[in-house]
């Protein structure tokens, strides 16, 4: 199992920094995340936040391959409804050829009712615009498509589907599925059966919720003041535009040590060990390939991000290297 780290680049008010030192830090970590061995970097889209969560994971992605020779570039998800699939195959082709060929496409519904009134979307259509785009960018990609091409044939598609129904999705497409949820590999495996793939092709990859750390006590008061903020800011955003009522806050008692692999529902935290065989209890059976964490929480300070990118890369990666 190959361990990577993920970015939102979040910039909170509270802990404000300057936004190009934000951007220039976070490229310098991607580039000593490969130096420690990461397998693989992922960014994440999100619009309107008031955080400045990042907008553009490709434009992101490009920059950080041109300054990187080997880790793979993620995206954990491009929001697939709010882009032409004919802009979504040039600039991934883009990023591939810049990076040498190192561009893994997760691509997802999105959720978020002013995101899709900024690009004048249907949020109803959703889904069956995510399961096109994927079949579209597949003949964009081939020999009559798009100029120039991307370096990789065929180009890594991740489906950012959560639930046994998106599992079976991803399956029916013949995608990776972005989750490492272990109880979601039946009705992918199922999807892909259905629809004549074979089942040997079929892999996932995801997002781990959690914190590794030598000292759990000691940095439980900066992780959790951190964590806290994150989680609320996702549980006021989901629910902005809708007219429900804002949530209330998150009980991190309930949240941390769960024992679930849902997002948002459950975080991992304790020591290296110990996040290594909840990772695995949680993955077992299942086709995982790829795991990745997040490298800073809700605007830590860049201390704070590049010890846990040590600590993800030197103490949690190699306890997961025969998982």
């Amino acid at each position: 199992m190959k361990v990577g780290v993920y970015f939102d680049l979040r910039n909170p008010p509270q802990w404000r920094q300057d936004p190009s030192r934000l951007y220039g830090f976070t490229i310098e970590a991607c580039q000593e995340a490969e130096r420690l061995g990461a397998s693989s970097v992922w960014f994440s889209e999100h619009h309107l936040f008031d955080d400045d969560y990042l907008a553009q994971p490709l434009t992101f992605a490009a920059a950080v391959a041109a300054r990187t020779s080997r880790v793979r570039l993620g995206t954990a998800i491009v929001i697939a409804p709010l882009h032409h699939p004919a802009e979504l195959a040039e600039q991934c082709a883009a990023v591939d050829l810049i990076s040498g060929g190192r561009l893994d496409l997760g691509i997802g519904t999105g959720y978020r009712v002013p995101e899709f009134e900024l690009f004048d979307a249907s949020i109803e259509a959703r889904y069956a615009q995510t399961d096109g785009t994927a079949r579209r960018l597949r003949e964009l990609w081939g020999k009559d498509g798009v100029r120039p091409g991307p370096v990789q044939d065929p180009m890594p598609i991740w489906m950012g589907y959560q639930g046994p129904q998106g599992a079976r999705r991803a399956g029916l497409l013949g995608e990776g599925l972005l989750s490492v949820d272990a109880s979601l590999w039946e009705p992918y495996r199922d999807g892909l059966a259905e629809a004549g793939h074979p089942v040997e092709r079929g892999v996932m990859s995801g997002g781990i919720q959690g914190w590794a750390t030598d000292d759990p006590e000691l940095d439980w008061p900066v992780v959790s003041k951190h964590l806290e903020y994150q989680l609320n800011s996702y549980r006021r955003h989901m629910v902005e535009g809708t007219g429900r009522p804002p949530p209330r806050p998150v009980d991190l008692d309930r949240i941390v040590n769960a024992g679930s692999m849902a997002p948002l529902k459950d975080f991992a935290y304790g020591t290296p060990e110990h996040l290594a065989e909840t990772i695995k209890s949680g993955t077992a059976g299942a086709p995982v390939d790829t795991v990745f964490l997040w490298a800073s929480i809700g605007g830590m300070s860049e201390d704070v991000t590049m010890r846990n990118i040590e600590t993800i890369c030197t103490r949690l990666a190699p306890l997961l290297a025969d998982a």
